[in-house]
């Protein structure tokens, strides 16, 4: 089961193990879509939508499992991503966001804080700085929490960031 700080959250018998977590998640949710014996399945006959994950989802610790990301990911056959290893197999371009006015294309995507090009003053990220409400800023990046959430240093490892240079970041 969850624990937080050693301590777990629920009772074991009210845990399901992994193998019936994952089949709920891929064979029993078809359900919900009108896909049964359509997806969810390896098997000749179902749509060939797969993920691979970054570590084996039956051996790594528990607490890893929220953690896992794809490596290659495919839909009807066809790869739509790849990273590590697979990366030189995803030959497709991101796709532009749609519709042509969505913000996205002018900020760069959810919680990217991208700029427009000449925003100078009239920034976004200084605006969020700026109109921060948070109760208390980090003592590393101050009231600049969108600049910490997308730089490359480890205060955007969700796993790791906890003090991490002292960031405070995460609690906003």
């Amino acid at each position: 089961g969850k624990t937080v700080g050693g301590m777990q959250l629920y009772p074991r018998a009210n845990c399901l193990d992994r193998e019936t977590a994952l089949r709920m998640w891929t064979e029993k949710v078809t359900w919900f879509s009108n896909e049964e014996g359509k997806k969810g399945r390896i098997e000749k006959g179902q749509f060939a939508d797969l993920v691979v994950p970054d570590r084996d989802f039956f051996t790594c610790p528990e607490d890893e499992i929220s953690f896992l990301s794809s490596q290659l990911t495919m839909v009807g056959g066809k790869i739509v991503f790849g990273a590590g290893d697979f990366k030189s197999l995803d030959e497709n371009d991101v796709p532009p966001a749609m519709p042509d006015w969505s913000p996205v294309r002018t900020f760069g995507g959810y919680a990217a804080w991208g700029e427009p090009q000449g925003a100078g003053m009239n920034s976004l990220r200084r605006t969020a700085i700026s109109t921060c409400g948070c109760a208390s800023s980090c003592n590393v990046h101050g009231h600049d929490h969108a600049g910490a959430w997308t730089s490359k240093l480890p205060i955007a490892d969700l796993k790791g960031f906890f003090g991490a240079l002292g960031c405070a970041c995460w609690a906003v």
